[in-house]
């Protein structure tokens, strides 16, 4: 069975409150003239037709302002219920005062009162009211047509809070709805963030190599088109065109998961290196190897490859050295290169290649660290164990 809409269960609540309060009120017009004492000119009957009267008009501002934010106009009504009501249950012990006084707590309860105070305030004006007339000789009738007022308006006052705790219900599914649309628009941006930081990764290192290869095929065979060492370098840069294929074509497969390189890539990335550019790349590994999350590998094999990248575009080393670090807390990788002078300027410190690092770094709670070393380059890697 569907639940009812709060706004239409409160509707419903207040629509028959609106058919009930002039039969109330009118019966409780009857009750109070006709009680002992009645209304009057003077004195005590007096009092009780302006009790009556202040608790009636209390009744109308309270239903006046019941639907607007809590405001002295309403409070001031609600108090007006209270006085009139508390007023006549002294005057006229027999009369509807305890009725009124009961509707007045109802009325204070669901507005103006916290729920763990709302509760126990009805039942302590019903046990009051109940004792009152007790100790004042009412008889059993009285007492049950009392009990019976304090069970309807106990039920109305449920009602109101089944409305309210429905209309919140509601409001929290509607925040909980664009919570999770704004969540899964963050999910959207972060993968398109991680493919773009995989195709760059890829692109930047096959396409510089290669750059570099076709470039001094280029000058040799237009120097010397019979030189030995152009085929040599036809072959490399076919191999780098070759290998960028299959990495791109690991990028893409990174969407399901497919295959991602990790650590265990490392020591062929820095024999390619050296294959490649005819540098020293030495590559060692220390500590126990620990397992890794997916991510972490990627981020490992990703970082190398671009430091390798950068330092193919932006040195001119005579060795690099590559560390993977198996650390109690940590992983830590180390590419690093050695130059026989300082660099003029410090290559990869700006660009998107040094962002995507630290981006893999940061979305692993990790750090990434890049700078100069006067006598070349370095970027350190450390993700969490």
């Amino acid at each position: 069975m569907q639940t009812e809409e709060p706004a239409l269960t409160r509707t419903r609540v207040v629509r028959w409150m609106q058919v009930l309060t002039p039969l109330m009120l009118a019966w409780f017009v009857w009750a109070a003239a006709t009680a002992d004492p009645g209304f009057g000119p003077t004195g005590k009957r007096l009092t009780v037709l302006l009790a009556t009267a202040v608790f009636v008009a209390g009744v109308f501002g309270r239903n006046a302002t019941a639907e607007l934010p809590v405001r002295p106009a309403h409070v001031l009504a609600v108090a007006a219920m209270l006085a009139g009501s508390v007023t006549l249950v002294v005057l006229q012990p027999g009369g509807p005062g305890s009725v009124a006084v009961l509707v007045a707590v109802l009325c204070a309860a669901t507005r103006l009162m916290p729920v763990r105070i709302a509760v126990p305030a009805l039942i302590a004006a019903f046990v009051v009211l109940e004792m009152a007339a007790s100790i004042t000789g009412q008889g059993f009738g009285y007492l049950a047509v009392l009990a019976g007022f304090a069970v309807l308006f106990g039920l109305m006052y449920l009602a109101f809070r089944l409305a309210e705790a429905q209309a919140e219900t509601k409001r929290l599914l509607t925040e909980l709805e664009a919570g999770q649309a704004a969540v899964a628009r963050a999910a959207g941006l972060a993968e398109r963030q991680r493919l773009a930081r995989e195709m760059h990764d890829v692109l930047a290192h096959s396409l510089s190599g290669l750059l570099l290869q076709l470039e001094g095929a280029r000058m040799l065979a237009a120097a010397a088109p019979a030189d030995p060492r152009l085929p040599v370098i036809v072959d490399r840069a076919h191999h780098l065109a070759r290998s960028g294929l299959d990495e791109a074509r690991r990028a893409i497969g990174l969407l399901r998961d497919d295959d991602l390189p990790g650590p265990d890539r490392l020591a062929a990335l820095a024999e390619e290196f050296t294959r490649d550019h005819a540098v020293p790349c030495d590559f060692t590994v220390s500590g126990e190897p620990h397992p890794l999350g997916s991510q972490a590998r990627l981020a490992l094999y990703r970082v190398a490859q671009e430091a390798l990248t950068n330092v193919r575009r932006h040195a001119t080393p005579t060795r690099v050295s590559m560390r993977l670090s198996y650390e109690p807390a940590a992983t830590r990788l180390t590419v690093e290169d050695f130059a026989d002078h300082p660099p003029a300027a410090p290559g990869g410190t700006d660009g998107y290649g040094l962002t995507g690092m630290r981006e893999r770094a940061e979305l692993l709670g990790g750090t990434l660290v890049a700078g100069s070393t006067g006598r070349g380059f370095r970027v350190e890697l450390a993700v969490p164990a």
